[in-house]
C-alpha cells in the first residue's frame, strides 16, 4: 500500500498533571496490582518526556497541581470533558476517585472558563466520551452511566453515540478507541472491546476505521492523542505504526510503562481544552 501524503497538525492545548504523589495502593481496574511498586521517580521523567513532546510540536500544556491524597490525578483526561470552550465535569465511579472532580472544576473557574456543569449522573471526563466533528462516542459498562449520555447531548449540543465496553480491560472508551482526525471523522478502535451491536455501529460509522489488532489494544496503543498529523502511543503497540504511517500519519512511540499501572497511558494523561 502506497503511504499517504504527511497531514497537517493543528495547534491544541492540553491539561496535563504531574504524577508527583502517583501509587497503586488499590485496584479499580484489571491493570492495577498493588503488589507491584511504582517507581515515582521513572514515572515523573516519562511523564515530564510526553509533556516535552508536546511542547515540542507546538501544542500549549497547562499544568494541574497534583494532590498527595489523589494519587491518580494524573490521568488527567478523567477530569472533565471540553467542547468549544464549555465544560462537563467528571463524577466518579470509584469513591477513591471522587475528589478530583472538584478539583477540576476549580481549575476551569479560576482559568476563565464561565460555561462549566457540575454533571448529575456519572461520567469520567474523556475516559468516555471522545469527540470527532460528527458525533460525542460515548462508551457505558464499567464506568460512566448511560444516563451521562443525554446529559452530554443536551448540554453540548451534539448527536451521541453510545457504545458497550464489554472487555474490563477496556473499562474506559479511551482504552479501546482514538480519534485520529476529529475534522474527518477519522478513528482507530480494536473491535473485540465492544458488544456486537456496537460493533456495528462503529463499522457503519467509521466503514474506513483503522483496525487494531489483540495484540496492540492489549498494549493500550488506543490509549493515544493525535493532533490530526501526529499520533503520540504507547510504544509497545508496534502493529500501529505501519498503519499509521500509511494514512499520512506521524506515530511517535512513548514510553509511559511506569503509568501503565494504573491503567493509563497516553490519551489517559491528557485532557483536550477544545
Amino acid at each position: 500500500m502506497r503511504t499517504a501524503a504527511p497531514r497537517a497538525a493543528s495547534p491544541r492545548r492540553y491539561l496535563m498533571c504531574p504524577p508527583a504523589h502517583f501509587k497503586v495502593t488499590y485496584s479499580i481496574n484489571p491493570w492495577m496490582d498493588p503488589a507491584k511498586p511504582v517507581d515515582l521517580p521513572l514515572a515523573l521523567t516519562q511523564w515530564e518526556t510526553l509533556r516535552d513532546r508536546y511542547r515540542a510540536l507546538g501544542h500549549t500544556v497547562e499544568e494541574l497541581e497534583p494532590r498527595p491524597e489523589l494519587p491518580d490525578m494524573v490521568y488527567a483526561a478523567n477530569g472533565a470533558t471540553v467542547v468549544d470552550g464549555r465544560v462537563l465535569g467528571a463524577r466518579f465511579a470509584h469513591p477513591q476517585r471522587e475528589a478530583e472532580a472538584a478539583v477540576h472544576v476549580e481549575w476551569f473557574r479560576s482559568h476563565g472558563y464561565s460555561v462549566v456543569r457540575e454533571p448529575e449522573h456519572i461520567n469520567e471526563g474523556e475516559g468516555d466520551f471522545a469527540v470527532t466533528d460528527s458525533w460525542l462516542l460515548a462508551g457505558r459498562g464499567f464506568r460512566s452511566s448511560p444516563l451521562s449520555h443525554p446529559e452530554a447531548q443536551e448540554f453540548f449540543g451534539r448527536p451521541v453515540i453510545g457504545l458497550d465496553l464489554i472487555d474490563p480491560r477496556y473499562y474506559h472508551l479511551d482504552t479501546a478507541l482514538c480519534v485520529l482526525d476529529a475534522a474527518t471523522d477519522e478513528i482507530m478502535y480494536y473491535p473485540g472491546a465492544f458488544s456486537p451491536g456496537s460493533r456495528a455501529v462503529l463499522e457503519r460509522l467509521f466503514p474506513d476505521a483503522l483496525i487494531a489488532t489483540e495484540e496492540d489494544a492489549a498494549a493500550l496503543g488506543l490509549n493515544a492523542v493525535s493532533d490530526g498529523r501526529h499520533v503520540l502511543l504507547p510504544q509497545a503497540a508496534v502493529g500501529l505504526f505501519t498503519p499509521l504511517r500509511e494514512r499520512g500519519f506521524e506515530p511517535i512511540g512513548m514510553d509511559l510503562g511506569e503509568l501503565l499501572k494504573g491503567g493509563g497511558s497516553v490519551k489517559c494523561c491528557t485532557q483536550e481544552l477544545r
